[in-house]
Formats: C-alpha cells, structure tokens, sequence
C-alpha cells in the first residue's frame, strides 16, 4: 500500500515536471513576440476599467470600515474618559486623518499614479 502511494507520487511529479517544462513562447501567428508593447496595450485598456473600480467600489469600501472604526474608537475612548477621567486622543485622531486621507485620496491618487 505504501509503496503504491510512492509510486503515484512520483508519476505525479514527474507529469508536473514534464508539463512545467514546456517552453511557452511569446510569440503567435503574425506576431513579433513584443511583450513589453503587448503588456503596454492591455495596462492601457484596462486602466480605465481599474480606475472606475476603485472610485466605485475599493475607496468607498475603504471609507465606510475607517469610518466605522473611527466611531467605535470614540466610543470607547468616551467610556474610559467616564471611567478614568483622561481622554486618549491618540487612535481617535490617527482614525480621523486616515479617513479624510482616503476621503480625498481619488481626486489627486490618479495624479500621482500617472492615470
């Protein structure tokens, strides 16, 4: 039993080998084989695409679990302030500027992105 489960081993890495072997080529029927030109023209039609979906959906998303967390962290740091008397400001405040941070992020991000 053992040396059947050694034997499927082995084919089995020996298949991966053989199948990872294969030189795959860049080039296809009329092509030149320009990587660089073929991986600029496909970044170029889909930055558009990767640029509406961040506004739309990942700085929302950003936004709204920072701006959760900010509250929850004022929350609690208003009941230590009734339990101890001292206010920590420090989270609150690190919170805040990370939300006005992503707030403002998608009017000057692509700018610095060179989108």
């Amino acid at each position: 039993m053992k040396r059947l489960r050694v034997a499927k081993t082995l084919i089995a890495t020996l298949v991966l080998a053989v199948v990872c072997s294969v030189p795959v080529f860049a080039t296809g029927a009329g092509t030149t084989g320009d990587v660089a030109g073929a991986v600029q023209q496909a970044w170029t039609g889909a930055s558009e695409q990767i640029k509406t979906v961040v506004n739309t959906v990942v700085f929302p998303a950003l936004d709204m679990i920072l701006a959760i967390a900010f509250f929850g962290k004022l929350a609690m740091c208003y009941f230590d302030y009734r339990k101890h008397g001292q206010f920590e400001w420090t989270g609150p405040a690190i919170l805040f500027a990370c939300l006005v941070f992503t707030l403002t992020a998608p009017t000057y991000i692509w700018s610095i992105i060179g989108l």
